[in-house]
């Protein structure tokens, strides 16, 4: 009997170790590439072309037991989910003033509040996959365009995909070149990296909102259900709740159950970024970004705007890490992790 034991400990543990095959699988014609873990969803970049997104994104992005923490809405609605801000898409990188464009509020159902001009991100290339055991990269091009569609900005995005038991990482590293002009991002809140979460991952509220069914059909509901709506989130200063806007922290971990499945879904800034520690633009109704370079906004003047400045022909790097875990993420380990992508160049 013990050697029957022993023989089921070391199978078990075979099976949890084992490192996971990430596959990176380029569709063309559907303008996407997708990554799996072991032929399961992961995530997928998707370029649908600006008649659709006026940026590439990951969408949707899902947890190791099978539930996505995105927001379907607008690409595929889902019951009970609010229907506002449509430029909200999976995980994306942008800014809401450079050279005076708008790129972060750019989308085909942009309201009349927003005036403009508005900025376009289009993808311009693969330049290389690569899959592999417990890790998986894909590098692509994109140009920033103006309101007349000439380039201001070319961008270099690796993608770093990885997995560990029930733990699924994505590491993003943007370059972004100022071509023929220098090029300024202005101190504004409408940025930079940022996810807009599923219904379940938001803030309790009991605020009136618009919902949609499965068809996308919208309705005003007065009161809002908050049964199975669990998020908080906790940053790595020790700020929780709503009150993580309009901070400085390392890291924001969000917590949260879908359909059974506990979740620790954390975003992490990197040393060698403009204006580390990150102001964070999280807030409960799901939107989930880091913003490093309006510190006048997040302070409410007390600090000198930082109106950055990257001169043409010159590059500026932006690192990330997303990290969604099937389980608990207690601040020790989110800060060795921090330590460990800090490391990375």
């Amino acid at each position: 009997m013990r050697q029957l034991l022993s023989c089921l400990f070391l199978l078990l543990t075979a099976t949890l170790t084992r490192a996971q095959q990430i596959q990176l699988a380029h569709d063309e014609a559907g303008k996407q590439v997708s990554v799996t873990v072991d032929g399961k969803p992961f995530t997928a970049y998707i370029y649908p072309g600006p008649t659709v997104l006026k940026k590439p994104v990951l969408y949707p992005i899902v947890s190791a037991g099978g539930n996505a923490i995105t927001r379907g809405w607008p690409m595929d609605p889902r019951p009970g989910e609010r229907v506002d801000h449509p430029h909200h898409v999976g995980m994306w990188f942008n800014y809401g003033d450079v050279n005076g464009h708008d790129f972060w509020n750019n989308s085909n159902e942009v309201g009349p509040e927003h005036k403009g001009p508005f900025g376009t991100i289009v993808h311009t290339g693969v330049k290389s996959m690569k899959s592999g055991k417990g890790k998986a990269e894909l590098v692509v091009t994109a140009d920033w365009l103006d309101k007349d569609n000439k380039p201001m900005l070319q961008e270099t995005t690796t993608y770093t995909f990885r997995t560990e038991g029930n733990k699924r990482t994505i590491e993003r590293a943007a370059v972004l070149k100022a071509l023929a002009n220098d090029v300024t991002f202005k101190d504004n809140k409408e940025g930079m990296i940022a996810l807009r979460l599923a219904r379940q991952l938001e803030h309790p509220s009991t605020k009136p909102e618009v919902f949609t069914d499965a068809q996308g059909v919208a309705t005003k509901v007065p009161t809002l259900d908050n049964t199975g709506i669990t998020g908080m989130y906790h940053s790595s200063e020790g700020v929780e709740g709503d009150a993580v806007w309009g901070t400085r922290a390392r890291w924001v971990n969000l917590t949260g159950t879908i359909n059974g499945e506990p979740l620790a879904v954390t975003l992490l800034d990197h040393p060698k970024n403009i204006g580390y520690p990150t102001y964070w633009h999280a807030r409960g109704y799901g939107l989930f970004a880091a913003n490093p370079m309006a510190p006048s906004v997040f302070s409410n003047g007390k600090e000198m705007p930082m109106n950055y400045k990257l001169p043409a022909g010159q590059s500026v790097t932006f690192r990330y890490q997303l990290i969604v875990q099937s389980g608990e993420s207690p601040k020790q380990a989110l800060n060795e992790q921090a330590e460990r992508f800090s490391q990375l160049r």
